[in-house]
C-alpha cells in the first residue's frame, strides 16, 4: 500500500510548481494539462492550459497537483501540514525564506532547544509548510539532545 499527497490549487498549479522548483529543487514527472485529454474540447477556454494533474518529488517524497476542476469554488488548505527535514540550518533557512515569500510567516526562523532550525509557513498558494533541522551533527553546541 502507498500513501500519497495530492493538492489542489484552484488555478495556480503551475506558478505553486514553479516556487517548489525553486524553493525546493523539485523535480516534476508528470505535466498533463485541460487541453492535453480527451475531453479537451468540453472545457472552458481559459482552462485549456491549466494543469490537470502533475506529480513531483522533492527527495524521496512525491506530490501530486492539480489545479482542480473549472468552476468550483475556491477552498484554502487547512488540516495539514507539509515538513520538510532539512539536511542543514543553512538550506533549511533558504527554503523557508523561499517558500515564505509573498506568504505569512507562521513560527520564524530559528535555532530552538530540538534542533539547529525550525520554522513553519505558509506560502503564497495557502500551503502551509514546516521546515525542520534534523543533521544530529549540528545540534552539536546547541543544547539539544538527538532523537
Amino acid at each position: 500500500m502507498q500513501l500519497d499527497t495530492y493538492l489542489f490549487f484552484n488555478g495556480d498549479c503551475a506558478d505553486a510548481l514553479a516556487l517548489y522548483q525553486a524553493a525546493l529543487g523539485a523535480q516534476v514527472h508528470t505535466l498533463i494539462r485541460f487541453r492535453d485529454t480527451p475531453d479537451a474540447a468540453t472545457i472552458a477556454p481559459e482552462w485549456q492550459d491549466k494543469v490537470m494533474h502533475a506529480s513531483f518529488s522533492v527527495g524521496a517524497s512525491s506530490i501530486m497537483v492539480s489545479d482542480g476542476q473549472f468552476g468550483q469554488p475556491r477552498k484554502d488548505h487547512a488540516g495539514f501540514t507539509l515538513s520538510i527535514a532539512a539536511d542543514d540550518a543553512e538550506s533549511g533557512e533558504r527554503m523557508f525564506t523561499a517558500l515564505s515569500q509573498g506568504g505569512e510567516v507562521l513560527t520564524p526562523w530559528q535555532s530552538t532547544f530540538f534542533t539547529a532550525g525550525f520554522g513553519m509557513t505558509k506560502d503564497r498558494f495557502g500551503v502551509p509548510w514546516l521546515i525542520n533541522v534534523v543533521n544530529a551533527a549540528e545540534l552539536e553546541g546547541e543544547g539539544a539532545q538527538p532523537a
